[in-house]
């Protein structure tokens, strides 16, 4: 194996922490999975010691794993001609709730993922940290490593309702006061759980349940086929005659 930065690094983490970092490289990119109760050891070492320095927090995101891996699109068992919608009609907002999709393939729901850079080394590291109860999702806040991960965090507990113990003014940061709910998680509904709208008898705005039907478009695909060919030389003729 040829000694890429990425390969040092693996094996440098590896060496470093053992088994308290579960590691994986793809596109040579790093990925350490580790347990909450080990995240702030570990990204403080990972930032004060001279092997790593990984001294910037670039980023940090929630990840809603409900349904991973699944999919409704047809792909290769489709016709090539004709019209098709091309799903089966079990995604997001498609699918009956006793039928909605469980993620199988992971075997807890949410997580919270970090980026870090070694302006020093030159080199990229990723975090990701499941929340052990999927109906309480918590995680140890970062501030006190990276305090520039504030709003990150504010932004993680706004869309996907992890709590971040330990952050100084955990709060909403991107929806209304008095949103209900956690707008990225897969399971949120796609119309939402309220409307807003002024009251002019009342004089103020005024939450109240939703009023529209759901409805979820899908593109359809148009596949060439004799039928359509003939169609459009036809419509071109006609446009030519007239």
């Amino acid at each position: 194996m040829s000694d890429t930065p990425a390969t040092s690094l693996a094996e440098r983490l590896a060496a470093r922490f053992g088994d308290t970092l579960m590691i994986s490289t793809q596109r040579n990119e790093i990925t350490a999975e580790l347990a909450a109760a080990d995240l702030i050891a570990v990204a403080t070492a990972l930032r004060d010691e001279p092997g790593f320095r990984f001294s910037e927090l670039i980023d940090l995101c929630g990840v809603d794993y409900l349904g991973y891996g699944q999919t409704e699109w047809d792909t290769t068992d489709i016709s090539w001609t004709g019209f098709s919608r091309g799903v089966e009609g079990q995604a997001m907002g498609r699918f009956d709730w006793a039928q909605r999709p469980r993620g199988d393939n992971e075997p807890r729901r949410f997580a919270s993922v970090v980026h870090l850079l070694s302006i020093e080394h030159n080199r990229r590291l990723r975090l990701r940290v499941f929340c052990a109860d999927d109906s309480m999702p918590v995680v140890p806040s970062l501030t006190q490593v990276w305090p520039g991960v504030n709003w990150f965090e504010r932004e993680a507990f706004d869309l996907y309702g992890i709590i971040y113990d330990g952050h100084p003014d955990l709060r909403r940061i991107l929806t209304d006061y008095g949103f209900v709910g956690h707008p990225f998680r897969k399971d949120f509904p796609l119309i939402g759980n309220v409307e807003v709208r002024y009251d002019p008898e009342q004089k103020r705005v005024i939450y109240e349940p939703v009023s529209i039907e759901p409805r979820v478009l899908v593109p359809r695909t148009i596949r060439n086929d004799a039928d359509l060919m003939q169609a459009k030389a036809e419509a071109a003729d006609d446009w030519q005659r007239n």
